[in-house]
């Protein structure tokens, strides 16, 4: 009997991918930290060791506070889902351009935030930078979201 990865994603100390059907665990190389603001869709402020970082959230692109209303529900939508206050698992990957921390980010409860906001139809997978991430898994959820015509996805066209 499988256990559905859905579950597995609980835990924020494993990364669960999938591959020829198989369901495979692998540890990360991540840190807890503090939620401290959230700037827009894809951006937020944590405490890490007394450290203040801003965090790109990997793997997604979510629209720019400018382009109404999806800017600002996205952000919205982030906030929501990591409340200032809230205690999040970083899966760091690199710093971007402008110095800010490229992480995976995950809830308390193992949710991976990126692809929370993808499914929600808040962001889009970002193709260019996807190796680092579950690729499969980020390319599903968006078809899924527009397939539904959830959140960005609600436009035609």
């Amino acid at each position: 009997m499988a256990i559905a990865p859905v579950h597995l994603m609980r835990l924020p100390a494993l990364v669960v991918s999938t591959f020829a059907g198989l369901t495979l665990l692998s540890h990360l190389a991540a840190a807890a930290a503090t939620v401290i603001s959230v700037g827009d869709g894809d951006t937020l402020r944590v405490l890490d060791q007394g450290q203040r970082l801003t965090i790109r959230v990997a793997c997604i692109d979510a629209p720019e506070m400018a382009q109404s209303p999806y800017g600002q529900q996205a952000r919205d939508a982030l906030q929501q889902l990591l409340p200032v206050g809230s205690t999040v698992t970083l899966k760091t990957q690199t710093k971007d351009r402008f110095g800010r921390t490229v992480a995976e980010v995950f809830t308390q409860s193992g949710a991976n935030a990126g692809l929370t906001l993808v499914q929600q139809g808040n962001a889009f997978a970002y193709r260019q930078y996807l190796q680092q991430c579950d690729q499969w898994a980020y390319l599903d959820r968006e078809q899924l979201a527009e397939r539904y015509r959830v959140g960005v996805w609600r436009l035609s066209g």
